[in-house]
């Protein structure tokens, strides 16, 4: 039966549960200049009971999404990429209690995912904005108020099949092209390659265009505090402020993002790019405040943020 979950062959491993019925504990929306972060791990999420929950809450268009995933691991990471999207969203105190399967969904011109709420006389839905992202071991959700965001995962021990320098040279500005090029080491030259992409794709999809909408080329991501990008494995990192420079007309796309990038479950680096609503009132950099969350949706919770799971590599403070 083409609806039934078991077409993927997930294992079940008995394991205890926190809940004893779908919950989901309540969580107060970000103030301004706040970023929530929550993120899953596919390979701890094992119980095929839990993953037909997860099933259960994801609207027919997204159930169609998941079973056209050829194999069971990215069928898997798709679901888990609804659920956790559906089921942070709930968690917040908007309007009583919602219902992760009532929420709808649509897409800008882009196809970026927007909330779509149902309004009533009494109500005026919030001002709430997500992005998710994931890889093939890890799927994270960042939430904020007010403010645009964008964010990115990658894997710290991710390989580019082809050369570094050459593989920049079709998608980074020259600015970029050259720090990399600056760096004699590999391995750390690498290192800096992903977390260049990572910047630019939270970027760009903080602007909700997508990488077809803002070629990586048409902007330089940059350390404030020095003379252009430097390593930052080399640099007193959490003092250095990212910044964007774009060859495009719009200016203000320059001055109204913040970035912060992370080291996440000591396996990933995480970008986020969020808007900056203080800068039109001559405030450059207003501090971020960041809390993160590692979660089984139904199942557990537990705030990371302060501990070794979550490490600030640079950003503002």
């Amino acid at each position: 039966m083409r609806g039934s979950y078991l077409r993927m062959k997930l294992h079940c491993l008995d394991r205890k549960f926190f809940h004893s019925s779908p919950s989901l504990a309540p969580i107060q929306l970000p103030s301004p200049m706040e970023t929530h972060l929550w993120y899953v791990i596919p390979s701890e999420v094992k119980s095929k009971a839990l993953l037909n929950q997860f099933l259960d809450i994801l609207s027919p268009c997204e159930k169609e999404n998941v079973f056209q995933m050829r194999g069971e691991e990215p069928r898997k990471r798709a679901l888990l990429a609804r659920a956790l999207v559906r089921t942070t969203i709930a968690r917040y105190q908007i309007n009583s209690q919602v219902s992760p399967r009532s929420l709808r969904f649509r897409k800008n011109i882009h196809g970026k995912p927007e909330l779509e709420w149902q309004f009533s006389d009494h109500w005026l839905s919030p001002p709430l904005h997500f992005n998710i992202s994931h890889t093939s071991s890890l799927v994270a959700c960042g939430v904020t108020v007010n403010s645009q965001i964008g964010i990115d995962v990658e894997e710290k021990n991710r390989t580019i099949k082809h050369n570094i320098l050459s593989f920049a040279r079709r998608y980074f500005s020259k600015d970029e092209v050259q720090f990399l090029a600056d760096i004699l080491d590999p391995e750390i030259q690498r290192q800096e390659f992903v977390k260049l992409w990572t910047l630019k794709e939270a970027y760009v999809k903080a602007l909700g265009k997508g990488f077809s909408g803002a070629p990586f080329k048409t902007f330089t991501i940059r350390y404030n505090g020095g003379g252009g990008v430097n390593p930052l494995e080399n640099l007193n990192c959490e003092a250095q402020e990212i910044v964007v420079d774009t060859s495009d007309e719009p200016i203000e796309l320059t001055n109204n993002w913040q970035f912060e990038l992370l080291e996440l479950a000591g396996s990933h680096y995480a970008a986020i790019c969020m808007e900056n609503n203080f800068s039109s009132e001559g405030k450059r950099t207003v501090p971020v405040k960041l809390t993160v969350w590692k979660t089984i949706p139904f199942l557990e919770e537990e705030c990371v943020s302060g501990t070794d799971a979550v490490k600030t590599i640079s950003g503002s403070k």
